[in-house]
């Protein structure tokens, strides 16, 4: 729509003689320029609200045109997705990505499966060294507590044959006292023994003594 101008004005008179205009009277509300000043103002308004209605339809329909473009590409888009997806090269590149991760995943699984058995063969020898350790502390725990109860015995039983030893002494001083008490008393009674005879001796010869005396006179 056309806008008008509000530099629009009448045309000028013709050139020639001059018309002399009435005088214009002042405050009259029947002023031309009022009168066209409202009428501007009046088109103005017009046309900005039928410029904001064309343009909110515009932009209404630049929306839906948005909106319908969006719709027809995305179909497009997932339409050659699927075209691709359901193409020989795509079904062949997606088994052998499937193949290729399979066999990662199987690689992957092998590989802890050899760690895993590889720290379990490194815990049962080491499990098995330290037993081994415990066993032979506790072997020559019990070889020194062996020996020094062999030692034990030992002393006790040398000890003890000391002391058979000393008592067997003691019994052989004493039997030995015993045997020269026995000699001793054993000489005594031949002494005495002797002594008597020695006696009886004497008084058998003292008769013999003097009937050889008697004779002899």
């Amino acid at each position: 729509m056309p806008r008008l101008s509000r530099s629009s004005s009448p045309s000028p008179p013709p050139s020639g003689r001059k018309r002399r205009s009435p005088p214009a009277r002042r405050n009259s509300r029947r002023s031309p320029h009022r009168i066209l000043r409202r009428l501007l103002v009046a088109t103005e308004s017009q046309v900005t609200a039928v410029e904001g209605s064309e343009r909110r339809q515009q932009e209404a329909e630049l929306k839906l045109i948005e909106e319908e473009t969006t719709r027809r590409v995305d179909e497009a888009i997932r339409k050659r997705v699927q075209e691709v997806l359901d193409s020989d090269e795509i079904q062949k590149e997606i088994q052998m990505r499937i193949d290729e991760g399979r066999k990662k995943m199987i690689e992957d699984v092998n590989a802890q499966l050899a760690r895993e058995r590889e720290a379990a063969l490194r815990a049962t020898r080491t499990k098995e060294e330290q037993e081994r350790k415990d066993k032979e502390d506790l072997d020559r725990m019990l070889e020194e507590n062996k020996r020094k109860v062999e030692e034990a015995q030992k002393r006790e039983a040398e000890e003890r044959a000391r002391k058979e030893e000393e008592r067997y002494r003691e019994l052989e001083a004493i039997q030995r006292q015993k045997d020269e008490i026995m000699r001793r008393r054993k000489l005594e009674e031949e002494l005495e023994r002797e002594e008597q005879m020695k006696i009886l001796g004497k008084k058998n010869a003292r008769p013999k003594l003097s009937f050889a005396l008697g004779l002899k006179g």
